[in-house]
């Protein structure tokens, strides 16, 4: 078939690989959000998944809209079969959806109907799920609401961050999407509607959602630390400035303290919360560099006053 991918991020490298790789598809293009600031310069870069499209030769589009009546045109004249979607990061309105013939067809990182939205994978970690997987639908109006056709499912490990686990995701669903887009070419795969019962939503987490609330349990503060790693990245305020957190350890047989107050040793720091501690693993200060907890508290040398907020 002939296939315009849409995607974005290094989460949907893998399944444009694939793709590319395909004997039986061709990828004519790629839409992709347009080129942005990133890293410490704030230079502006392409994304990740136009960088590869560039290396592979294949057209690249970056409209400011997915709307925009340039790229529908663009669209209509590559006639593409199916548009394949991963991560593109922008709502596609009706007038994009009907130019394919065989429509858009979406991996999403859920089991559908849980967790439509932004944020499925970040969700899942923070609501204790154990198992979650990726789906494969077809796009329609409604947000993450359409057909399905095939899933895949995946465990949660107990120090699974979002990174790890979408990282695991990113892999089985490009399996899953081509063997989707082989399934609709023969004619052979029907997607099924979701069932109305289970749907739960997964809206963006930002930095403000991040913020850790030393007064929950150890185990909801671990979940949110994992949860928000790598991005927006977990955090709490020290003497005024933000500290960002990585994954930490809830410590059962270590002596009660209470919420944000802090256990300092030489190579060791422990925060209380509602019930046991947990131990932090590597922090960030405001404007320097990724440490160990440890390292950290040398540093600062925090006494009985210092709580984190």
């Amino acid at each position: 078939m002939r296939l315009v991918f849409a995607g974005t991020p290094e989460t949907a490298l893998p399944s444009l690989r694939t793709l590319i790789d395909s004997p039986r598809h061709e990828v004519v293009a790629v839409v992709t959000r347009p080129d942005a600031q990133s890293g410490r310069g704030r230079k502006v870069h392409p994304s990740p998944v136009a960088e590869l499209a560039e290396e592979a030769g294949i057209e690249v589009l970056r409209p400011a809209k997915a709307g925009d009546p340039a790229l529908l045109d663009r669209l209509r004249a590559l006639e593409p079969d199916c548009c394949p979607v991963v991560a593109y990061g922008a709502l596609l309105p009706q007038s994009a959806l009907d130019v394919p013939r065989l429509g858009w067809i979406n991996l999403h990182f859920s089991l559908l109907p849980a967790w439509r939205g932004a944020a499925p994978v970040q969700h899942a970690i923070l609501h204790g799920d154990e198992i979650t997987g990726a789906s494969t639908f077809q796009i329609v109006k409604e947000l993450d609401a359409g057909p399905v056709y095939g899933v895949v499912t995946e465990e949660i490990r107990p120090d699974d961050t979002s990174g790890t686990l979408l990282d695991r995701l990113a892999v089985a669903g490009a399996g899953l999407l081509a063997a989707t887009l082989d399934g609709v070419e023969d004619g052979k795969l029907e997607a099924r509607p979701q069932p109305a019962d289970g749907v739960s939503i997964a809206p963006k987490i930002n930095v403000t959602d991040a913020r850790v609330d030393w007064s929950a349990p150890a185990m909801r503060v671990d979940r949110l630390v994992r949860a928000c790693a790598p991005n927006p990245g977990a955090w709490s305020e020290f003497r005024g400035q933000r500290l960002k957190l990585g994954p930490v350890s809830p410590v059962h047989s270590a002596d009660a303290l209470a919420p944000g107050e802090i256990a300092a040793t030489k190579n060791e720091v422990l925060v209380g919360t509602a019930t046991h501690p947990v131990l932090l693993g590597e922090v960030q200060p405001q404007g320097k560099r990724l440490m160990s907890a440890g390292e950290w508290a040398r540093g600062v040398r925090p006494d009985t006053k210092d709580r984190f907020v």
